[in-house]
């Protein structure tokens, strides 16, 4: 490849030779993940494709949607904000306050449950009230979870 570089009289001592380099270098990076991602890979993360969430069952809502500020292992977390750990937090034991949690939102908390439907909000529920040591056996149904949004209007 010959080296072409850009007059020094503008005052840019600039190598489009490095540019190019870099720039496959970064394609060439990058060209794994791209392919995994088109592929539908399951090695890809899955993501959401709009205002409401694709994730089925309590684990892979908590992964997706709870655990980038409660942590994976719902230590919770303080930083730019404080985010509560979900271990052991007395409030986990009322299913209606976390139905009130999810569907309207408390402080720094988004309203989440408004992109769930009735199953996902009872599924992430009744996962984080049954583990991370918390042994809450009474489950919360879509029913309950429908009933909720009802006495609040709030819509799925």
């Amino acid at each position: 490849m010959r080296h072409i570089s850009l007059r020094r009289e503008r005052g840019i001592g600039f190598s489009m030779r490095n540019t190019v380099c870099r720039a496959l270098a970064l394609i060439a990076a990058l060209a794994p993940c791209a392919s995994a991602f088109a592929e539908g890979s399951s090695k890809a993360p899955a993501l959401s494709r709009g205002l409401s969430f694709d994730e089925q069952g309590g684990a892979a809502l908590f992964a997706a949607v709870c655990a980038g500020c409660h942590q994976p292992d719902a230590s919770g977390a303080s930083g730019a904000g404080d985010y509560p750990a979900l271990v052991g937090n007395k409030d986990v034991a009322s299913t209606d306050y976390l139905e009130r949690l999810l569907l309207k939102g408390q402080r720094g908390m988004p309203a989440v449950g408004r992109m769930m439907s009735d199953q996902q909000v009872a599924d992430v529920i009744n996962y984080v009230r049954s583990h991370f040591g918390n042994a809450y056996g009474d489950a919360v149904s879509p029913a309950d979870v429908e009933a909720a949004r009802r006495q609040s209007r709030i819509g799925p």
